[in-house]
């Protein structure tokens, strides 16, 4: 399990596969395990470099005043240095997606594509207080393990997905890709959330209309609303847009074939592009 030594952390990753690089970059409270759905398949015909954020898995933070999106998409920069790539497809989930673009940002030449799926332009939009994120936030910490752990999965997938499936039994398989007991909130989600919203963007994306973009959404996401991805869309000319139906924050995990599908396809009409 390689480890890059920063300054200020620790940050773990894995390189599987060989082929294209693809760097993924998750959201909030999830370890770079969340991609497994995607690397299992992916790393088929693709170099895929998954990491842990700092502060949260395997990835340890040392020093410094708070975390900041500038600040983790420093770190999504020094990992393509340490895996040796002038440039990377750069894949990012949720909050994953906001470093990704800040990423792109600040270094657009690294940037050989953008995915970014169930995001944002304004970080505010993600860390919002709405009745149902308030709800969702205390059954996720009150109450049994049980209870705790079927609140966690609202998040992930749509009612209709839950009714067919066993709540006890899918908390369990989700375990090992979120990177913990579902009924547990790791320290660092808090600071993440507390990053995300103070990062804005938005006024600047316009500069990323020569990256072949795609931006994807889940049609009953409750937290990366459709609109908020079609504003994202918009603000990235040239961009692809596309809505999936009936998948919620875990359309990755849900519906992993056809989002494999569409990066594969993705990541290969960009190169033609280059």
């Amino acid at each position: 399990m390689p480890h890059l030594e920063l300054e200020d952390a620790n940050l773990h990753y894995e390189l599987t596969g060989k082929g294209l690089p693809v760097l993924f970059i998750q959201g909030i409270g999830v370890i770079g395990a969340g991609w497994e759905p995607q690397i299992a398949e992916l790393s088929q015909d693709f170099q895929c470099l998954a990491f842990d954020n700092r502060g949260i898995g395997e990835s340890a933070i040392s020093g410094g005043d708070g975390l900041t999106v500038k600040q983790m998409a420093n770190d999504a920069r020094q990992l393509l240095d340490a895996a040796g790539w002038e440039s990377a497809h750069v894949v990012g989930h949720s909050m994953g997606g906001v470093i990704a673009q800040q990423l792109a940002l600040d270094v657009p030449h690294r940037v050989r594509s953008l995915s970014l799926l169930c995001t944002f332009s304004q970080g505010g939009e993600g860390a919002r207080l709405t009745p149902w994120v308030l709800w969702i936030s205390l059954r996720v910490r009150v109450g049994s393990r049980a209870m705790r752990r079927r609140a966690f999965l609202r998040m992930l997938f749509p009612q209709e997905y839950l009714a067919m499936h066993d709540a006890d039994d899918l908390a369990t398989k989700m375990a090992p890709i979120i990177g913990r007991d579902l009924a547990e909130q790791p320290a660092i989600l808090m600071e993440q959330l507390k990053a995300l919203r103070a990062h804005d963007c938005s006024d600047e994306l316009h500069r990323l209309s020569h990256i072949p973009t795609l931006v994807v959404s889940a049609d009953k996401d409750p937290i990366a609303l459709p609109r908020h991805g079609r504003r994202l869309s918009q603000l990235i000319a040239e961009s692809r847009y596309l809505e999936i139906s009936g998948t919620a924050h875990g359309v990755t995990i849900q519906e992993p074939e056809r989002i494999n599908n569409l990066l594969r396809d993705h990541f290969l009409a960009s190169e033609k592009s280059l």
